[in-house]
């Protein structure tokens, strides 16, 4: 089994035995949802809240070995914990607390990726706004993939609802422009 998912599996085990709510992101539900690319790490979204993540993190952190120093307090003031599973896979758990978010988690489902290897991941569209509001080049080729995989699938009015609330938060309205150019091209495509 691929190293990826067996990391992906051991932090899913070990939310579900403490009945976290949760939902992979990143590299883990682009494999899903877009183009296939190698992955070097776990992305997890990891429902916490606001005022208890210090819980989370101390018992996450009981099992997993941080990446960093103090990668407690460096969690609680970025609100990603950087740990490893035991194969040494990185695996970056954000400590999610926002309605969209929630709403990500809540939406999740699971996927079999292989017969040993079923993983609770984002939606599509989930995974759109996330890339859109991150907007790294890596990014937007990413988008560029799930919409090319999922155009006929993709509902576009959660979308259109969560990515401009989220771009207002770090004043980068242009993510929804470009997001929209990129489902023109691929519709016309």
């Amino acid at each position: 089994m691929n190293g990826i998912f067996e990391a992906a599996l051991e932090i899913q085990r070990f939310c579900t035995e403490r009945r976290w709510r949760f939902a992979m992101i990143g590299g883990v539900a682009v494999i899903r949802w877009g183009e296939p690319q190698a992955t070097q790490d776990v992305d997890l979204c990891l429902l916490t809240g606001f005022g208890g993540e210090s819980a989370f993190v101390e018992e996450i952190l009981g099992e997993f070995a941080g990446r960093i120093r103090d990668a407690d307090r460096f969690a609680l003031e970025s609100r990603v914990l950087l740990v490893s599973a035991s194969n040494g896979v990185p695996i970056d758990v954000a400590l999610a607390g926002i309605p969209f978010e929630e709403e990500l988690i809540r939406r999740a489902s699971y996927y079999d990726f292989l017969p040993e290897v079923c993983l609770r991941t984002c939606s599509a569209e989930d995974l759109v706004v996330l890339k859109a509001f991150a907007g790294r080049a890596k990014d937007w080729a990413t988008v560029e993939g799930i919409l090319a995989r999922q155009k006929d699938a993709l509902d576009w009015s959660y979308i259109e609802k969560h990515l401009p609330a989220l771009c207002e938060l770090k004043d980068e309205p242009e993510a929804v422009a470009h997001l929209m150019h990129l489902r023109r091209q691929t519709e016309a495509g």
